[in-house]
């Protein structure tokens, strides 16, 4: 049964499935009860979708002597809406005081509220709890109602309320509005400095790099449990450690529960059956090598006390305790962005902002033309695997049958001819196992480059869709302050920390920018490389056949030319 409903606030739409409400306007709601603090409707203007039930008011008809009145109660239930950034509880694991650290399951290293390969949020994961040792300031149900609508003193800015949006789920809009309270002591610094491109993140003062070798099947539980184990060595200590899938999954889970603004590179992907097959292992071991670069020239993710833990504890119960320190670190989400310092310069928001929908355009064309090529460069992996191996060995087949033909009639027959064709359609079998061996050599090694900027790029636009939100409160702080509604300190602090947002989002590009630079360079030349060599060999192959025809035609010719008499 369709109701009338009248907007308290004024609510603007973040995604598809939402509309915009304006204050005061007349809307129609579909059906009163509210989904996870979710109304559908349609506004003054026929558009139909979602909006916030608290930010309406539901217009219910009575009758009270043969008169019709009409009474205003709020939709949805107070008791279960949450509009502010409060605690909940922390990440759980798999993994009490008594286990092995090395008994976690393979396929679900963290138990979240909602799968984080499906839920929207910074770096295309749901967002993570913030930690329950920090004390949150309580705010009363109807706190932001009275402090919009009253004094002017203690106004504060509109909470999003857009579950899905990644800008509330990050704590991001809780560190712009001022609602991430300061800790006592913040171990952890990161710097941005400006550099001849912008800002930029301050390089490692020890960088170093990682191999990852030799991965070994093992087993445990007398046979019953199998997995591959790889040997990580960093450079910086020369000790090697080691990892299975299931501890860089932990690690991955880790970097993304952490650094919200930051583009932290996919993992290669799991895999049901066929895990111990020797394609998927060199393949795997392949894409942990790009992962860990990506890592290590990262300068702040290469900080991080968690990688290092990952990187140097070789002692199963030093790992279980940095594990749970790893855990309960309080400087993640939202409170990581207090360990951020950004330069004194001043940089116009407008012009950052400019950046930024710049920045936007250019990551989704490369997306586009990435996913682009890696369909291309996989249609010519399967003809390298398929057509071309197949043409080819059809083409020495049909050599090899003109050779036995010639060979059905002895008087007539030509062995050196006959050897000639035979060998010439063995060498176009063999160019065609070539072409089969090729992609391991150079297609294998750009689809995994490929694949890892396919995941770097998938988590831009929720990382600028933070940055955009920030921007938002900005302008909605400032038209407050301009009309009395705020003070212009609490402005300035909205606009302060708008800046934080806007230095490490421009600090994260200007990083995927010099990376991409390298990586795209050394993946062009290693192709054409490989190439070269490639076809090289074909030719040397040719040559060695066009050689023996020209051996065979001399023994012909030196055959049938007639003995002259020798004089008397």
């Amino acid at each position: 049964m369709s109701l009338k409903a009248k907007a308290l606030y004024t609510f603007q739409s973040e995604n598809a499935e939402e509309i915009s409400i304006q204050e005061n306007e007349e809307l129609v709601i579909f059906d009163e009860n509210s989904v996870d603090g979710w109304l559908r409707g349609e506004n003054s203007r026929g558009e139909r979708g979602l909006f916030p039930a608290s930010y309406v008011e539901i217009i219910r008809p009575r009758s009270n002597s043969n008169l019709t009145d009409c009474s205003l109660s709020p939709a949805g239930s107070p008791a279960k809406e949450h509009f502010y950034y409060s605690p909940t509880t922390n990440t759980t694991f798999y993994d009490d005081d008594d286990d092995d650290w090395d008994d976690w399951d393979d396929s679900s290293t963290v138990v979240e509220d909602e799968d984080p390969r499906r839920a929207v949020g910074a770096n295309g994961h749901a967002h993570q709890s913030p930690n329950p040792n920090v004390h949150y300031r309580a705010k009363p149900h109807m706190e932001r109602q009275d402090s919009i609508s009253s004094s002017r003193k203690g106004s504060m800015v509109g909470r999003n309320l857009n579950r899905f949006s990644s800008f509330v789920r990050s704590g991001v809009e809780a560190f712009v509005l001022g609602d991430v309270p300061m800790m006592a002591k913040i171990a952890e610094a990161y710097s941005i400095e400006m550099g001849s491109q912008g800002p930029q993140w301050k390089e490692s003062p020890q960088p170093f790099s990682c191999s990852i070798e030799d991965p070994t099947k093992q087993t445990k539980f007398k046979g019953i449990k199998t997995y591959i184990s790889y040997r990580v060595t960093p450079s910086h200590t020369g000790r090697p450690v080691y990892r299975r899938y299931k501890h860089f999954d932990w690690l991955y889970n880790r970097l993304l529960h952490k650094f919200t603004v930051i583009s932290v590179p996919h993992l290669p992907e799991k895999q049901a059956t066929g895990r111990f097959e020797e394609d998927f292992i060199e393949k795997r071991k392949r894409r942990l090598i790009l992962w860990m670069d990506h890592m290590t020239s990262h300068p702040v993710l290469s900080q991080y006390e968690g990688f290092e833990h990952f990187l140097m504890c070789g002692d199963d119960k030093q790992w279980k305790l940095g594990k749970r320190r790893a855990e309960k670190d309080e400087l993640v989400g939202a409170h990581f962005m207090l360990t951020l310092h950004i330069p004194n310069e001043h940089q116009d928001l407008q012009d950052v902002e400019e950046r930024v929908d710049t920045f936007k355009a250019f990551a989704k064309k490369m997306d586009d033309s990435v996913m682009q090529l890696t369909h291309v460069a996989s249609e010519l992996v399967r003809k390298h695997l398929g057509g071309f191996r197949k043409e080819f060995q059809r083409l020495g087949h049909a050599f090899q049958s003109i050779s036995q033909a010639f060979m059905l009639d002895p008087p007539h027959t030509s062995d050196a001819l006959n050897a000639a064709i035979s060998h010439t359609g063995r060498t176009y079998e063999n160019i065609g196992e070539m072409f089969a061996e090729q992609p391991k050599y150079d297609l294998f090694h750009m689809l995994d480059k490929l694949s890892l900027y396919q995941g770097l790029l998938s988590n831009f636009p929720d990382i600028i869709h933070l940055q955009k939100g920030a921007f938002a409160k900005v302008k909605e702080s400032q038209r407050m302050s301009d009309e009395g509604k705020m003070d212009q300190d609490e402005a300035d602090g909205i606009r302060k920390r708008c800046r934080t947002v806007g230095f490490a989002l421009q600090a994260e590009m200007s990083h995927f920018h010099r990376r991409r630079e390298v990586d795209f360079k050394e993946m062009m030349q290693a192709y054409l490389r490989q190439q070269i060599a490639f076809y090289q060999r074909v030719g040397q192959q040719l040559e060695r056949t066009l050689h023996m025809w020209q051996y065979q035609s001399s023994r012909m010719s030196s055959i049938d030319t007639p003995t002259r008499p020798q004089p008397q």
